[in-house]
């Protein structure tokens, strides 16, 4: 089994029936371990559009990188996912942050995440539920979250899909 973070956003519609979708449809692939937090943030790059719902769910699987890439992939879709723009709206982005310490750059795939380091409404939600979570090579990603404190990320109350948050 692997460990891997999946980032979930959402920014079109019913953001929060999005990110429990995704929840849903993760757990049908997938052992999920830990859900973070939901939290609100200002979209980074592309066209104008309204905020985003963010939240990192930890599965432990045995499907391959690839294979679970397409799982995402049709998760995506189920849920009305078009690719118009890059960084555009959506109704659902999942993302694979980190795959155990596994390093993959291919055309269609970089794990780590290569922005992993630089968003933190990834780093808040990933270290809520993986507080010791490392780069391939080692490195603890926490330092990087005060690298980022200055960009605007609000916690929200609301749990996704009802799950309380687990730390492991």
């Amino acid at each position: 089994m692997s460990r891997c973070a999946i980032g979930v956003g959402s920014n079109l519609g019913d953001r929060a029936a999005h990110v429990r979708a995704a929840i849903r449809g993760l757990r049908a692939v997938s052992a999920i371990v830990g859900v973070s937090s939901l939290y609100e943030s200002a979209p980074v790059g592309g066209p104008d559009q309204g905020p985003y719902l963010n939240a990192v769910v930890l599965i432990d699987t045995a499907r391959p990188p690839m294979s679970l890439l397409r799982d995402l992939l049709l998760i995506e879709r189920a849920r009305g996912r078009t690719r118009e723009a890059k960084w555009g709206p959506r109704t659902l982005d999942l993302d694979l942050l980190l795959y155990d310490r596994l390093s993959l750059d291919l055309p269609q795939l970089t794990v780590p995440h290569p922005q992993i380091r630089y968003r933190r409404f990834v780093l808040d939600p990933l270290l809520e539920v993986w507080p010791d979570a490392t780069m391939p090579d080692g490195s603890a990603i926490e330092p990087a979250a005060g690298a980022v404190a200055e960009q605007v990320l609000q916690r929200l109350e609301e749990e996704p899909g009802g799950a309380e948050p687990t730390r492991t």
